[in-house]
């Protein structure tokens, strides 16, 4: 049976990434299983997945890499 006390991480379902986009520039995301991770390549960033579940709120993304010069962002 599925141990309710397991303490390793839950992956994606990989037949749910062909419906996953990024909130913020709504291309697909790829998922890094060593991170347990949703990763935008283009926006640098990384989705937690907690048990199963993508957390893809924004302010939860990790950034991933240096950002990319901004140009056509409008961030403070």
């Amino acid at each position: 049976g599925q141990g309710s006390g397991s303490a390793r991480p839950q992956p994606l379902e990989p037949s749910l990434l062909r419906f996953l986009v990024c909130p913020l520039s709504k291309r697909p995301l790829r998922y890094e299983e060593a991170t347990n991770e949703l990763i935008n390549e283009e926006l640098g960033i990384a989705y937690p997945v907690i048990d199963g579940i993508p957390n893809m709120i924004p302010e939860a993304a990790r950034t991933t890499q240096k950002q990319p010069p901004a140009e056509s962002s409008e961030q403070p």
